[in-house]
């Protein structure tokens, strides 16, 4: 049955007076009742990496009987010291009685989103964390977020976590550990920023029976006397977050007349998944010609990033630009912006509260497992008898690499038509935010271990632009922002970016003219390296949070065109025979999976020309690309335009029935 959403009266999870209802945690834990909040803040400049000096310690391991337990939330496992039990205790079953004169610092993490398990005082200014699995699994050990109280300000204090599984990082690469302390955005208004000296992530001797521990380990002094801090692995976003967003929405006269907040679902603990609906009050059947853009964030709870690039997105479509206007007019935007709520509040990186990874379960037919998932594709499928799908985006973190890419899907036979060519929205993407957007680390290869995401189901449902945009944790390597860490405001930039990509993307300027031609151009350059042999299946290769541990490496054609050299293929014929060979061994298990379904694509002939031309950037023309002749016009004038223009219908997708009833009403694999 496929579901259909009503907009209720009042928010969900909200009072009558737009007060916050209390989030549902599993009914096995408890939670300190107060409330955490931080302010908003930017730093003032660019956020520099860490740099190694070459002498940074690796402190060992304390096993379990050294050293002194000041905090622990569950019962540790006696092999190894770590706990693996299902589920966190009603309070911490350690935690030292503070008297005059101890400097002891206390911790806490049972708030919302906080992750910490265990912490032991090794000396007076040393300490040893261990992070909390997901709830009910003994892995995924990657968000941390806890307090710190009782601080003694200019001392060198020593933290260490020991139970990262990972044996890549990126604070192998600069990265350094958040921090926000109450006192200076008391008196200073100084939100959180990157901190921490001595930053090393190197494998620990606390693996047993084959299984391997990594720590990081950073030193820090703090800058007040019984301050109370917070450390953070990224920027926190937790589901009161985005109530208290929604509730803005939903109290605002204008927005709310074009922004309609639907219940698309409950978790598995009860916690509303919400799905927003965009878009401008139409006439009549006009509302049918527009086409849906689909996005998506948080299946993976630790990818707090995401949701910061989702603010990012939601600040510009429903605020009152003449290009925001142009997008609503257009599209219908269908966004769930938090998919896994109760993975976000009890402190996950991964999983639900099923202790299963959802961005892997989108064949799945188990409802009342993955209730958010199924219900998502559910919606998309009722929204494609209803209207063509322009775009699909499911927005996530990467703990691996820098910059911000995307994930798409490619036939070996593309269609003709350019706005169905899946490398074409991101090259776009690329050149309006060159500073943090990398088209060389972008991948288009359908591998068999990501048949379960969203990405790849959505494809196969008919969706020929379905991407994953990942968004590095840590920040960029490109340009001005080379070496630096991405803030908020990064983060939600990327967010308008990816609205003026859509707009420059369907509403065609000189912009994207250079992107067809450079396009062209680099199908060329994949055609005369296929003709040697080698196939693009080895030069495009995927690389995901979970199932791959490949650094930087990046598509040769597109790295090649990005340097402006060109590829010698009888001269680097030993060259690339290696580089083929290299890759088939890295990737032997996770081979390219033959098409299940035929998907036949209809095109619509172009019923208009295109009556808008930006001259957004300042691109000069290259040789060879003639854009149609463009009016030079006023900012005012470019502006009125924008509400009249019509998107040209370029495609039309057409499903295989059979296929796809026997592909939903399937069992779970």
């Amino acid at each position: 049955m496929v579901p259909h959403l009503h907009a209720p009266q009042n928010l969900p999870g909200l009072s009558s007076a737009g007060q916050l209802s209390l989030v549902h945690w599993p009914h096995q834990c408890e939670v300190i009742r107060d409330r955490i909040e931080h302010i908003d803040w930017t730093p003032p400049r660019p956020e520099p990496l860490y740099t190694p000096m070459g002498l940074e310690m690796k402190p060992s391991y304390q096993p379990a009987g050294e050293g002194t337990v000041i905090y622990l939330t569950e019962e540790a496992n006696k092999d190894s010291g770590f706990v693996y039990s299902q589920v966190r205790g009603l309070s911490p079953s350690k935690q030292i009685l503070h008297q005059n004169g101890d400097n002891t610092l206390i911790f806490e993490a049972r708030f919302e989103s906080g992750n910490l398990q265990k912490v032991v005082k090794v000396n007076e200014f040393e300490y040893q964390l261990t992070l909390r699995t997901d709830l009910y699994t003994s892995k995924y050990t990657q968000w941390y977020y806890f307090q710190v109280s009782n601080t003694q300000a200019g001392m060198p204090y020593r933290f260490t976590i020991v139970n990262f599984t990972k044996p890549d990082s990126l604070y192998k690469r600069g990265m350094r550990p958040l921090l926000y302390s109450e006192a200076d955005a008391k008196k200073h208004n100084v939100g959180w920023r990157r901190t921490g000296n001595e930053i090393k992530y190197y494998r620990n001797n606390a693996g047993q029976g084959g299984q391997q521990y990594f720590s990081l380990t950073w030193t820090f002094q703090f800058p007040h006397n019984r301050d109370t801090c917070y450390f953070a692995h990224c920027y926190p976003y937790t589901y009161s977050n985005l109530q208290e967003y929604l509730v803005a929405i939903s109290k605002d006269p204008v927005k709310s007349k074009f922004c309609k907040i639907h219940i698309l679902c409950h978790s598995l603990a009860r916690n509303i998944v919400y799905v927003l609906t965009i878009t401008n009050p139409h006439e009549g059947d006009k509302d049918t010609k527009r086409k849906a853009v689909i996005l998506t964030a948080r299946v993976h709870p630790g990818e707090t990033n995401t949701s910061w690039i989702m603010k990012g997105f939601l600040d510009y479509i429903l605020g009152n630009s003449g290009n925001a206007q142009v997008l609503r007019d257009n599209f219908v935007f269908k966004v769930v912006p938090m998919l896994n709520p109760d993975g976000v509040i009890v402190g996950n990186h991964r999983c639900s509260l099923a202790g299963q990874d959802l961005n892997r379960k989108y064949k799945s037919n188990l409802k009342e497992f993955y209730p958010s998932i199924w219900y998502t594709r559910n919606m998309i499928k009722r929204v494609m008898e209803e209207r063509d799908i322009l775009l699909y985006c499911d927005f996530h973190g990467h703990n691996r690499k820098k910059n911000v890419f995307v994930y798409g899907c490619e036939r070996k036979q593309q269609a003709k038509a350019p706005n169905l060519h899946p490398r074409v929205f991101p090259l776009l993407l690329s050149k309006i935010c060159p500073d943090k957007f990398s088209f060389p680390d972008c991948r288009f290869r359908v591998q068999k271990s990501k048949e379960g995401t969203g990405r790849v189901v959505m494809w196969k449902m008919g969706i020929s632009n379905s991407y994953t945009l990942e968004a590095s944790i840590c920040g960029s390597k490109l340009g001005q922002r080379r070496s630096t860490h991405f803030n908020t405001k990064d983060l939600e930039s990327v967010g308008h970016h990816f609205c003026d990509a859509l707009l420059d993307y369907c509403v065609p300027n000189m912009k994207y003219y250079l992107c067809l031609k450079e396009h062209e151009e680099m199908v060329k350059q994949q055609a005369k390296v296929n003709s040697e042999g080698l196939n693009s299946d080895v030069l495009d290769r995927d690389s995901s949070t979970q199932t791959s541990n490949s650094s930087d490496s990046c598509d040769l054609v597109a790295h090649q065109l990005k340097l402006g050299t060109k590829i010698k293929t009888k001269t680097s014929g030993e060259h690339i025979h290696r580089i083929a060979k290299d890759r088939s061994r890295e990737s032997k298990n996770t081979q390219g999976i033959e098409t299940l379904h035929k998907i036949f694509q209809e095109l619509d002939p172009v019923g208009r020309e295109m009556c808008y031309a930006s001259e957004r950037g300042g691109v000069r023309p290259v040789s060879g690309c003639h854009p149609p002749k463009m009016e030079s016009r006023s900012r005012e004038k470019e502006e009125k335009i924008h509400h009249r223009v019509k998107l040209p219908i370029t495609a039309s997708v057409k499903q295989v029935g059979e296929c796809f009833r026997f592909w939903f009403s399937g069992s779970e694999n």
